[in-house]
């Protein structure tokens, strides 16, 4: 893993990307399933992810993602890789926000494959004012690429294959 390629602070001449850049997380357990999360109000499941903030590493984003969205912090992972580019997928119409909030074509993700140190009693979904997710488990290495929504599986696929081999 290229760890100055993965801290380094995004820069201002992304923010006009039509890809809004962001990390994704691929967090394992002992016996190598990984932690496959419900989204709130949706039948949607998919692995934890979010916005790097203009002045956050994509890192630092990791770290606050875990923590907002699973109520974990750096103590209960240890970080075992990262895949080597970003990988980008588009957001269907149907799916993108609308409204004031600037309209990006899709995601552009940085992954990262985490080791679940903690304890299981460690997580706490609603532990923000607007829990991401309601409900966790943790399933075999390959399964959410079947189960994710279908816009996002390439990216799923070329993750999980570029990880696995750090697992």
């Amino acid at each position: 893993m290229n760890l100055n390629a993965t801290t380094t602070r995004m820069k201002s001449k992304h923010s006009t990307s039509k890809y809004r850049r962001n990390v994704g997380i691929v967090l394992f357990n002992g016996n190598k399933q990984v932690l496959w999360a419900r989204r709130v109000n949706h039948d949607g499941w998919q692995f934890p992810q979010g916005g790097i903030g203009p002045d956050e590493s994509s890192l630092e984003a990791v770290y606050r993602e875990l923590r907002e969205e699973l109520g974990l912090d750096q103590s209960h992972v240890r970080l075992v890789g990262s895949t080597k580019d970003w990988l980008k997928y588009d957001i269907p119409l149907e799916f993108q926000r609308r409204g004031k909030r600037k309209k990006f074509r899709g995601q552009m993700q940085k992954w990262y494959l985490l080791q679940f140190i903690g304890s299981e009693s460690d997580f706490c979904l609603d532990c923000t004012e607007q829990p991401e997710f309601d409900k966790w488990q943790w399933v075999d290495y390959w399964q959410p690429v079947d189960a994710v929504v279908e816009f996002k599986r390439s990216v799923y696929r070329q993750a999980l294959a570029e990880l696995e081999q750090l697992l």
